[in-house]
């Protein structure tokens, strides 16, 4: 019987560990999600518990060790033991709900990643280690249930392990950061030569730092920040590993979530140049209000150096009222044609190639446009960059050249094709006005049939049930052919503005997941068809 004792614990400790591991690889990957902080997580972990901070194997052990110790004093112990192992395997076979294969944004193992896993492991072992020691001082074969019970405490408690070698590990990535800031601020210093072009708002960010970066290429050498690097330490690597001597325009992207954000931001980079795309409602469930978002957003303005200029997007009520908060020479853009601003578009044309517009500034000067890039929003973006350009020394025809070269961005309205099905790809991070745009898109497209596949919209706090109605009625008046949706829950919204506008309930479809979404449009789509992908939620969001 101890032979067999030996091997039934083996085997148990090898599905429980494997099981504890990739309990904890799942809840680093939501720390890290939820971008380190603790609030964050915090409050995922209470809108999770009854799916994943909980799950029915915790039951099932409690009850087996509960099982055995009542029934050790009436039964051979030796069996008792066996048969807690052998459920306890079957208990704790690892679930599906912690695979990694099927991750939208993988675990990243940065050093910090790294620094907090093996904290976290440390932590995560200690109720094991304790547990098999007891045991080993009980002896067999009660001490294995002793031992069960360590690993049943070091699974159930992965959540709060995580945050716990989080917590020890603040200090030391406290001090690792601020060194970053010291040197990323001493680099900045020692380059006077260098003009800095900080660009923020609630949507466009990112599209506009590209598209104002290739703008500028055509005078001067830019380093723009890659992809979304818009937090302080994305900052720093872009300026401590990445930024060279013969780069001459640095283009920084300025991200914020929380108030106080923008000036950790600014106080690592000041910049020389503002530009100010929208003010919307995303990150409303952190940062309060429109109003707050709008302070937040100014202080770019104000930071911006005395005799630099900003670019404002004049249809925007809130960002147009930062011209008061400038010290230096303000440029204006619109799209609708208001008198007053300093760089105007017209005649937006667009179809399965891009997109046509006419720039004219206010001395009436004007370059015809044309773009691979796609949307009325992109229009804006376009004529942001070129207030920029026009503001250090270009001229309208010299950009309208670049602007051709202009690549769409991943995943934002990205025009491609799989086979002879026609792809919109606007997955990344949806806003109400993106959202919309891209809708208005697809209704134009002709040809084939038009599907949209969305889970809606989230961090928009109490504008969230309203903002996804609406896009619910916008596809309906845009004669969408289908409307697939991501998610029983998150899309109740979107369909609720669906049947308030009488779109036909047959032609809408909701699947489980953005996998199921994909095998139904290869089965129901055919040649010439256009499906535009409207979002794509985080892991940490579940539909």
């Amino acid at each position: 019987m101890t032979v067999t004792l030996s091997l039934l614990a083996v085997i148990a400790t090898l599905f429980a560990g494997w099981r504890a591991m990739r309990r904890v690889r799942f809840f680093l990957h939501i720390f890290q999600l939820e971008t380190y902080k603790f609030d964050r997580y915090g409050r995922w972990l209470a809108d999770h518990v009854r799916s994943t901070v909980l799950r029915p194997s915790h039951a099932a052990g409690a009850a087996i060790l509960g099982l055995a110790a009542l029934g050790l004093p009436a039964a051979d112990p030796s069996a008792i033991a066996a048969g807690a192992l052998v459920l306890w395997t079957l208990a704790f076979i690892s679930s599906r709900r912690y695979r990694s294969d099927q991750e939208k944004k993988p675990l990243a193992f940065t050093d910090r990643m790294t620094r907090l896993a093996v904290a976290t492991g440390v932590v995560t072992a200690l109720p094991v280690i304790l547990g098999g020691l007891y045991g080993w001082s009980t002896g067999r074969p009660v001490g294995i249930l002793w031992y069960l019970l360590g690993f049943w405490c070091a699974d159930l408690g992965a959540p709060l392990w995580t945050a716990l070698g989080a917590a020890f590990m603040q200090p030391v990535e406290t001090y690792i950061q601020e060194g970053f800031k010291r040197q990323a601020r001493r680099r900045l210093r020692e380059r006077p030569d260098l003009t800095v072009v900080g660009v923020t708002g609630s949507y466009g960010k990112t599209s506009t730092k590209f598209i104002l970066a290739e703008l500028l290429r055509q005078k001067y050498n830019v380093y723009a920040t890659p992809s979304s690097y818009n937090t302080p330490m994305g900052m720093c690597l872009a300026i401590n590993e990445h930024l060279k001597p013969e780069h001459q325009v640095l283009v920084l992207e300025y991200g914020i979530r929380y108030p106080g954000d923008m000036d950790e931001l600014c106080d690592i980079a000041e910049p020389d140049v503002s530009v100010v795309t929208t003010i919307g409602v995303a990150h409303l469930d952190t940062m309060g209000s429109q109003d707050a978002i709008t302070e937040e957003k100014g202080q770019l303005v104000e930071r911006t150096a005395a005799d630099g200029p900003t670019v404002l997007n004049a249809d925007d009520d809130r960002v147009r009222s930062m011209t008061d908060r400038a010290d230096g020479t303000v440029w204006t853009v619109s799209m609708e044609g208001q008198s007053d601003a300093h760089l105007t578009a017209h005649d937006v044309q667009y179809d399965t190639s891009g997109t046509s517009f006419t720039i004219r500034d206010d001395t009436g000067a004007e370059a015809s446009f044309q773009t691979r890039l796609l949307g009325a929003h992109n229009v804006l973006n376009v004529l942001l960059g070129v207030a920029v350009g026009r503001s250090m020394g270009l001229r309208l025809r010299q950009m309208a050249h670049a602007a051709r070269r202009i690549d769409p961005i991943e995943h934002r309205l990205q025009l491609r094709h799989e086979g002879a099905l026609t792809v919109i790809d606007d997955a990344f991070n949806s806003n109400p006005v993106g959202a919309r745009n891209a809708v208005e898109i697809l209704g134009e497209m002709s040809g084939g049939r038009r599907a949209i596949v969305t889970p809606g919209m989230v961090e928009m706090g109490e504008r969230q049930w309203e903002e996804n109605k609406t896009l619910g009625t916008h596809i309906a008046r845009h004669d969408i052919d289908w409307a697939v949706l991501v998610g029983e829950e998150q899309t109740a919204a979107i369909r609720d503005g669906l049947a308030e506008a009488g779109y036909p309930s047959d032609r809408v479809v909701v699947v489980s997941s953005l996998f199921e979404a994909r095998e139904w449009i290869s089965s129901h789509l055919r040649a010439d068809d256009v499906v535009l992908y409207e979002n794509d939620l985080p892991d940490q969001y579940e539909v």
